[in-house]
């Protein structure tokens, strides 16, 4: 059977006919039935390669028994973000390891846009989602846990909804970033981070004032700035602060894109070896610069393997209280906490 280059993709009743058999023994085939006749199981892998034809699993999943697809769905603040890409790869991996494919897509930090993921990818009937969530009510999702679907939150809990959610340390780790800059000294310490409608914001600068406190040193407005998405309104702050004689002597950067502003704006200013810094959340090139970037970094390959677990644990059937667990961070010195 010749068929044009053009033409549709080369369907099940296709291989059937040109392997002689049925459309019955074909699906059996494919779905690795063993009882089916070696010769016939021959005839039908030497039609699929001859046809290049891809079973269509979705159609193959939606007749099985179970009703599942094997895949999950993974929404992210943005798939591009150092973060966002290790937790995305970590899961990936243990969802291969249980026979589970992953779809992900990004959201922005708009609220709109998770609704639509998730809608998107329950249309296409995962079995499951993690997700890293930026809306501030997620009610609105009970009506699909009723209707079946599992869900697990992963670096900020949800709001208005009970569900299973893996989170780091992140007070209890701004209080030891904080409170390492000030054993080295520091007193004079400023604070970077995201926006105060984040959670992971919230926590981190909580922490920061808590260590301010128990050591006794006063709070100033002036050295805070909240939010990344102006960055002239970073360069600003970072400009205003670094100007004169009484700027800070260290800077706490919350989040791993307001640290790479601040170790733009220190080398820009040839400050990289006179004011410390301390930032949250991987960067690649950390141990690379001249001082390499001291870190607070999550665990990201143990958040994803809870995540995974416990995602897998509700398409199975675990009907269990939701569980919240938080993942020590990892603080690594690497010069620039130390000066």
């Amino acid at each position: 059977m010749k068929r044009d280059n053009n033409s549709q993709r080369p369907t099940i009743r296709e291989v059937a006919a040109l392997s002689g058999t049925s459309i019955k023994t074909v699906s059996r085939v494919l779905n690795g039935v063993q009882t089916v006749n070696p010769a016939m199981v021959k005839a039908v892998e030497k039609a699929i390669k001859h046809l290049n034809y891809r079973h269509n699993l979705t159609a193959g999943n939606l007749r099985r028994m179970d009703g599942r697809t094997n895949t999950i769905g993974l929404l992210l603040k943005d798939v591009s973000n150092p973060f966002s890409s290790a937790l995305h790869r970590a899961i990936e991996d243990q969802a291969r390891a249980e026979g589970f494919d992953v779809i992900a897509g990004s959201m922005d930090e708009k609220p709109e846009r998770e609704a639509d993921l998730i809608s998107a990818f329950i249309s296409r009937r995962v079995d499951g989602l993690i997700i890293v969530p930026t809306t501030s009510d997620h009610k609105y999702l009970e009506k699909e846990r009723k209707s079946g679907m599992n869900f697990v939150f992963v670096d900020r809990p949800p709001n208005n909804f009970v569900a299973d959610t893996v989170v780091a340390t992140n007070r209890k780790s701004a209080v030891e970033a904080t409170t390492h800059l000030i054993k080295q000294g520091h007193k004079r310490i400023a604070y970077m981070g995201d926006s105060q409608e984040i959670y992971t914001a919230v926590e981190r600068f909580a922490g920061y004032k808590s260590a301010l406190t128990k050591a006794g040193i006063a709070f100033d407005k002036s050295l805070v700035h909240h939010g990344i998405d102006n960055k002239r309104g970073i360069e600003e702050f970072t400009e205003s602060i670094l100007q004169g004689e009484n700027r800070p002597t260290a800077i706490f950067a919350s989040q791993n894109f307001v640290t790479m502003e601040a170790i733009r704006a220190l080398s820009a200013r040839r400050l990289s070896k006179k004011v410390a810094l301390v930032g949250f959340d991987d960067l690649p090139f950390a141990e690379f610069l001249e001082p390499g970037i001291s870190l607070v970094t999550q665990d990201i390959s143990a958040m994803a393997a809870i995540a995974a677990n416990l995602l897998f644990d509700r398409i199975k059937g675990k009907k269990s209280k939701a569980e919240i667990h938080e993942v020590p961070t990892i603080f690594t010195p690497r010069g620039s906490g130390e000066l």
